[in-house]
């Protein structure tokens, strides 16, 4: 029993600090938290913009046509609208891109977005590396300003995706993801591991603090160039920036090691559960799924590891543009079947599963 006023004091404010937390808690966070260990939620990247035989219609999806159901969640890359281009770098109009955004969270599905931003210093794209751009758009640098006035059109898109009560929705953010990789001006061969730990800094406090950003998650998400905690922390900025440990990871599937992505998947979930985050796939797939039981036999196999389907919050496979690749089988591939059982296993969560789940743990 507490008779002491300053022991009553400090007790009333760690339950009001417990309580503030509780409140301020991330929707998107308390869900994953929530549906964790009843199953993986599979993620497309453009599922609702564009598939193999369609673009830009209105409630389809090739995941939809393949599965019976839509993906629970729902990757959108941003690269573009920095620049104040009305598409983005794969030609989806940001337009729509907002409204199938807010969508798909009316549906019950989470949205993630990732950024390959175009250089402030000479207008190329993220995957030009022949000049620096990192020092110079960090605090201090001669393109500082720009580069904020470039979170500033982004923030302005993020704070446009609102319900019908006029709330901003909350949403993953993906930034300066796979640095670990040299084709990317953020990567290794144009700036050092400290510059882009500010970089991702910067841009995380400048969007949450000065942009008030509130509903945003953050990830973190190197490529598979690691083997232990201390490579995979390489490039970390720090726990009070990011709430999803990820790894994009296509090569070693292509390359056949599943286990070596079993092993790389254990070294993220471990640094999640010792941080108490959140942990994903963030990016994976074959290209033109040239595998047709790639699907059961590869993704599946690492998802069923017994760690992984415990722990892991969601995979996503990357876009399907026949004209430039596809990662998700149309309704008539020749991987459509295996896709098909993948998707129904009990381990892999579509939106119907997810919003069941979601429900059933409230």
């Amino acid at each position: 029993m507490i008779n002491n006023p300053t022991q009553i004091l400090i007790a009333l404010l760690i339950f009001a600090c417990s309580c503030n937390k509780s409140i301020n808690q991330n929707p998107i966070e308390i869900e994953l938290k929530a549906v964790k260990g009843k199953g993986i939620l599979f993620g497309h990247q453009d599922d609702l913009a564009y598939g193999m035989n369609w673009s830009y219609i209105k409630g389809e999806s090739d995941v939809k046509r393949v599965s019976g159901d839509y993906p629970a969640l729902f990757g959108w890359e941003l690269g573009g609208i920095e620049m104040k281009h009305t598409h983005n770098l794969d030609s989806v109009p940001f337009e729509y891109m907002r409204e199938m955004s807010i969508k798909a969270y009316e549906m019950g599905g989470i949205n993630t977005f990732s950024w390959h931003p175009f250089s402030v210093i000479n207008g190329e794209s993220s995957w030009n590396t022949e000049s620096v751009v990192v020092k110079h758009i960090l605090p201090g640098g001669s393109h500082h300003s720009q580069f904020k006035n470039q979170l500033d059109i982004l923030a302005d898109f993020f704070k446009s995706l609102q319900n019908k009560e006029g709330e901003m929705l909350p949403f993953i953010f993906r930034p300066w993801h796979e640095m670990d990789g040299s084709w990317f001006w953020w990567g290794t061969k144009t700036c050092t591991t400290e510059e882009v730990k500010e970089l991702f800094q910067f841009s995380v406090q400048y969007l949450r603090e000065e942009k008030a950003l509130t509903s945003m998650l953050v990830a973190y998400s190197p490529d598979r160039n690691f083997k232990s905690k201390s490579e995979y922390l390489t490039w970390y900025p720090g726990d009070d920036y990011v709430d999803i440990l990820g790894m994009d990871n296509y090569y070693d599937f292509k390359l056949g090691k599943e286990k070596q992505v079993i092993e790389k998947l254990h070294v993220v979930i471990e640094l999640a559960k010792e941080k108490n985050k959140l942990s994903a796939l963030t990016e994976t797939g074959l290209s033109n799924v040239t595998d047709s039981l790639w699907f059961t036999q590869k993704l599946g196999k690492v998802l069923n590891d017994s760690l992984i389907s415990k722990e892991l919050s969601y995979a996503m496979v990357w876009r399907s543009d026949p004209k430039v690749h596809f990662y998700f089988p149309a309704e008539d591939h020749a991987a459509a079947p295996d896709a098909r059982e993948f998707l129904n296993h009990p381990n892999i969560l579509l939106l119907k599963d997810f919003n069941r789940e979601k429900k059933q743990s409230n």
